[in-house]
Parts: C-alpha cells; sequence; structure tokens
C-alpha cells in the first residue's frame, strides 16, 4: 500500500492496429491512462514480420522518449502502465511481457489479478517451466506456449478459460491485436476506431486523446480479433453459460477519471449522484463544503448542491511531489502529507467545513488532513465519504492492505469518528452508493460487503511477490 494512504488500480492497458502512427498513438493513450498507475510503462509493437518491445520503471513521458521507441516500427501496437499488486515492483515485471516460443512472439498488457495464479505456477513449475518474472500475467503466456492450438487467438481463448479472477488484457503479435475481458467483466475495456484503424484502452479518456471515436465495450467474456488490415472478429471464449457479471463498483468511487465513460456510463454524472445521495443520507449546518482532491471533486459538488451549501477550494494538491527512494526519517515523513496538500486559509478560517472524500483505507493520511484543516482556522470539521465503510480487501486487481489494516473493518463509526477528530462523520450507505449507478445488480462490492464473487486461493498472492 502506498503511503498516500489510497487504493490503487494496477495498471492499464491500450492498443491500436492498422494506423501507421500506431507506436506514437499508444504512447500518447497511456499518458491519458498514468493515472491507473505510475510505477512502469512499456510498448510493443509489430510491423506484420517482427514484434519488438520497450519497458522500464517510470511515467510514460520518461520511459517512452524518442531515443528510446525510435526503433519501433510499425502499425501494432500495444502498451501498458502498472501499478503493482500481484508481483514486486521492479523492472521485471514490467509489462508488456514479451516472450518467443513455438508459436511465434508475442506480448501481454494485464489489468487485474488472477485469483488461481498461484497453483498454476506451482503445476508450472513442477512441470519443469521457468518463470521469469513474479507476475501473474506471465502465467496465461506459458498457458498460450503449452497449447496444442493451431492460432494465437484460439491458444490464448484456451488460456483465458484456465485461469479465474480479474483480467482485461490485449496480446499482441507482429499482425494482430487480442483483446478480451474475463467472464465477470471485473475491469473496463472499450473498443474504438480512428477511420480504420482499431483502439482499444482501459478508459475512453484515452481514447478522447487520440481522436478516436468509442464504438462499445469488450463485453464480459469475449475475444475480439483485431487484424492488421483492419478487419475484426468477435467471439465468445467461453464454455457455456457466462455468470452475472461482477463490474468493479469502485471505478466510479476512485480509480477512473471523470471524463471517462466505463461500464456504459458517465463517471462524472457517477459520482455526482454519490455526492447528491450523500447529501440527502447525511446533511450538514455548515458554511462551506471543500473536496479532498482530485477524486471527490465531482462528489463534492453533488454534495453542495443538495445540501445548499456553498462550494469552495478548501485544499490545494500538488501534482509534481514525485517520489523519492531515500528513506526518511518519521519527522521527515511527517511532512509528507504537506508536499502533497496546501490549505486555503480564506476559505477555511472561521467556517463551519464538510470535507468530502471518496474513502477511507486507514485512515492516517485523513487524520493529517483533518488537523491541517484546523490549524487553517476552521471552527469545525465535519468529514463526508462518498462510498461505503471499506472492511474487505481486494482480490481483483486492486491494491489493498490486510483486512486489519483497514480502520472501518475494527473500528465502528464513532470509533473512526473519533480517531479522525472529526465533529461528525458519515458514509455514503451501499443502497446509495448502488443507487448512483441506478442498478442493483451487475457490480462487485465485495471491499464492502465481503460478498466475493469468485473464491480466491488464501495466501496466493505471497507467491509472486519478489524479494
Amino acid at each position: 500500500m502506498s503511503a498516500d494512504d489510497r487504493f490503487h488500480d494496477e495498471c492499464g492497458v491500450m492498443a491500436v492496429v492498422n494506423h501507421p502512427d500506431a507506436p506514437a498513438l499508444t504512447s500518447i493513450g497511456l499518458t491519458a491512462l498514468q493515472h491507473r498507475g505510475q510505477e512502469s510503462a512499456g510498448l510493443a509493437v509489430g510491423d506484420g514480420h517482427v514484434l519488438r518491445s520497450v519497458k522500464d520503471m517510470g511515467y510514460v513521458a520518461d520511459v517512452l522518449t524518442e531515443e528510446r521507441t525510435r526503433h519501433l516500427h510499425g502499425h501494432v501496437a500495444i502498451g501498458h502502465v502498472r501499478y503493482s499488486t500481484t508481483g514486486s515492483s521492479n523492472v521485471l515485471n514490467a509489462q508488456p511481457i514479451h516472450v518467443n516460443y513455438k508459436g511465434g512472439s508475442v506480448a501481454i498488457a494485464h489489468n487485474g489479478n488472477l485469483v488461481n495464479a498461484a497453483s498454476l505456477r506451482r503445476e508450472m513449475e513442477q512441470a519443469g517451466s521457468i518463470l521469469n518474472t513474479t507476475n501473474d500475467s506471465e502465467v496465461i503466456l506459458h498457458l498460450i506456449a503449452r497449447s496444442r492450438q493451431d492460432t494465437v487467438d484460439r491458444a490464448a481463448a484456451e488460456a483465458l478459460r484456465q485461469v479465474e479472477g480479474a483480467f482485461s488484457v490485449v496480446l499482441a503479435d507482429s499482425k494482430h491485436v487480442l483483446a478480451a475481458r474475463d467472464p465477470r467483466g471485473f475491469r473496463p475495456l472499450c473498443l474504438g476506431k480512428i477511420d480504420e484503424a482499431w483502439v482499444v484502452a482501459s478508459e475512453t479518456c484515452a481514447l478522447d486523446i487520440v481522436g478516436a471515436k468509442v464504438v462499445r465495450d469488450v463485453k464480459p467474456g469475449e475475444m475480439v480479433v483485431l487484424h492488421e488490415d483492419g478487419r475484426m472478429e468477435a467471439y465468445s471464449y467461453l464454455e457455456g453459460e457466462a455468470p452475472p457479471a461482477s463490474m468493479c463498483i469502485f471505478e466510479y468511487v476512485y480509480f477512473a477519471r471523470p471524463d471517462s465513460h466505463i461500464y456504459g456510463r458517465s463517471v462524472d454524472a457517477v459520482r455526482r449522484r454519490q455526492g447528491q445521495i450523500l447529501g440527502r443520507e447525511a446533511p450538514c449546518d455548515a458554511d462551506v463544503v471543500i473536496a479532498v482532491p482530485d477524486s471527490s471533486n465531482t462528489s463534492s459538488l453533488g454534495y453542495a448542491e443538495t445540501a445548499g451549501i456553498p462550494w469552495e477550494l478548501g485544499l490545494i494538491r500538488n501534482h509534481y511531489v514525485g517520489r523519492t527512494f531515500l528513506r526518511p526519517s518519521q519527522k521527515i515523513r511527517d511532512y509528507a502529507v504537506r508536499k502533497k496538500y496546501n490549505p486555503v486559509r480564506h476559505s477555511l478560517e472561521g467556517k463551519r467545513v464538510v470535507m468530502v472524500d471518496d474513502s477511507i483505507v486507514r485512515g492516517t493520511t485523513m487524520r493529517k488532513l483533518v488537523k491541517m484543516v484546523r490549524q487553517a482556522g476552521a471552527t469545525e470539521v465535519h468529514l463526508r465519504i462518498s462510498s461505503p465503510p471499506i472492511t474487505h480487501s481486494c482480490y481483483y486487481g486492486i491494491d489493498t492492505p490486510a483486512r486489519s489494516e483497514l480502520i472501518a473493518s475494527t473500528h465502528s463509526v464513532d470509533e473512526v469518528r473519533d480517531y479522525l477528530r472529526v465533529d461528525s462523520l458519515a458514509y455514503l450507505s451501499v443502497d446509495g452508493l448502488m443507487e448512483s449507478v441506478r442498478s442493483r445488480e451487475g457490480f462487485c462490492q465485495a471491499c464492502f460487503t465481503g460478498d466475493y464473487p469468485v473464491r480466491f486461493e488464501e495466501g496466493g498472492k505471497a507467491v509472486f511477490e519478489g524479494p
């Protein structure tokens, strides 16, 4: 779990097929997905004959430089940005993972988490396979390599039928891109076009930045085959009846950019409804509403609208903090929140303040923010959270701490209020959250309810943790 005490999605994927500038467009699209992963970035490019790749630790702009990508020419490309969940944070685990096998050369970029990857890995190692990473995505490549199917898409379909959990993947050889989602559709994946070129991305904001028109979502349990000549084939790779959809509701709470459409809905509109419903469920007598930027901006506007309280900029976020590789003292670590946030005293001094945030994980960062707002002159601080209490860990592609570290799993709302030192605390109800997406079914709520739609292997992630 990162020092900023947030949940993190582990990656975003992008692909462009049948376009002469496929590598550049894929790189540009990845910059729009940078919020989904800041630890590593990579690109794999096919020219119809050869598949080449580059990847490294760091932001897209630092990894996919002109110097590093000048040898990547082709009309087929896939890309990836990563925040590690399963697998340690090092360059070996950066994606796309690119391998050569009996069927040729193939690369994979994966968003999600395979809940049976540990047992599959043990089986492969016992059979003599050598795995080069501690990344669960590599398991899919080994299953493809072991397949006796005569085409890469059939081999990939066979492989995907053997893995369980959350996956939105793009795979590439020198001539094709395959895009697929798991049968429950945990993670988003959309399809677009630029003239005769196809584009695949984790979110529509990446299509927007390259000028692509949104066509549709890749369906749960669907394999989309994009050919170098612009042809597209789509079919279900499942055998038997598809399970109920379990799309990640937390994409709407925090992960996705507000300018994206995912699962057929505007993220901005859903977040605004979350704030509006929260304002109805937990009104407050106050002078000003502020957001904990940036993910709570929209929901705080919705809350202010319903509550009839003025909205103000109360906290400014520094987007250029970067990361340090030094081991600071405790005293220096205490400055971490001040490096990232600074209060606007004019908006807070002498005011009764409602702070709106999207979630509370451990509560350590929030406690420091509350102290900061009080020191800026707020006379009262009332905290409103636009999601229900997080009481369970995620096993479907989100970086989460152990359940014992989640403050809401071990403390009542009143105890959390006292720990945070706020005058009042209220969360959005589970019913209110589902009202915001205007659906009672089709979403995974496991982090709030403990109702896991897919069984997972206890301790399975530890198999993939590096030194």
